[in-house]
């Protein structure tokens, strides 16, 4: 292994227990903001008797979303680093009876799926918590099918001059915190190879895009 690939593992190993730590914390977070975004999320997601995958799902408030659209003959698959986060989120899929949720361990970056493999994926609240947002997206990318739907829900930095240095004097506090409150839109789909089809400001103070993109490979 080498000290690059070990430092990675280090800080996998160390979100993972961090995100174990506040999963109860962040349920109680995604209940307060699901009327203004998962609403819309849902909308732009599957449709019916299509396959969704939810990235990095946490308690599994998304992928729940997705499923009430999908229908039972939808498939909707939700991963995460988290154990605990599963955990509340499969409490989620018993209490509501969703027999087509399957909740799994995975590291977003390297997916244990085929290439094509869904019509739709789902990331919320995720690209800029990771540390490695390109790759996710990539990952994304690859397991959904041409012609598939790649949407994130998540904070990028304000296009307001104002506000956009802002976001840069704060960022090193905000990536000690565990997420990036400058992470560039524009610049991160064209690393991937993505264009976005529709960009939605949601939540509170419209401080949050919800964005969709069409996966033309």
């Amino acid at each position: 292994m080498t000290p690059s690939q070990s430092s990675d593992e280090s800080y996998k190993e160390s979100t993972r227990t961090a995100w174990n730590a506040t999963a109860e914390k962040y349920l109680k977070l995604l209940r307060h903001l699901e009327p203004y975004g998962f609403d819309l999320l849902a909308r732009l997601s599957p449709k019916i008797r299509e396959s969704a995958l939810d990235v990095a799902t946490g308690p599994g408030e998304p992928a729940m979303s997705i499923a009430r659209m999908v229908g039972p003959d939808g498939r909707v698959v939700g991963i995460d680093l988290s154990e605990e986060m599963l955990e509340k989120a499969q409490d989620k899929v018993v209490e509501l009876s969703l027999g087509n949720v399957t909740l799994k361990t995975m590291d977003a970056t390297t997916m244990d799926f085929g290439q094509g493999e869904f019509d739709s994926a789902v990331a919320t609240y995720t690209i800029s918590a990771v540390p490695d947002p390109v790759g996710v997206l990539r990952e994304m990318k690859r397991v959904v099918k041409p012609g598939g739907s790649i949407v994130v829900l998540n904070h990028f930095r304000s296009e307001r001059r104002a506000v956009g240095r802002l976001e840069d004097l704060v960022a090193p506090i905000c990536t000690r915190l565990g997420w990036k409150s400058n992470l560039p839109l524009g610049p991160l789909l064209t690393q991937v190879g993505l264009i976005p089809e529709l960009v939605a400001k949601v939540n509170l103070f419209k401080g949050w895009r919800l964005v969709k993109c069409v996966n033309r490979k």
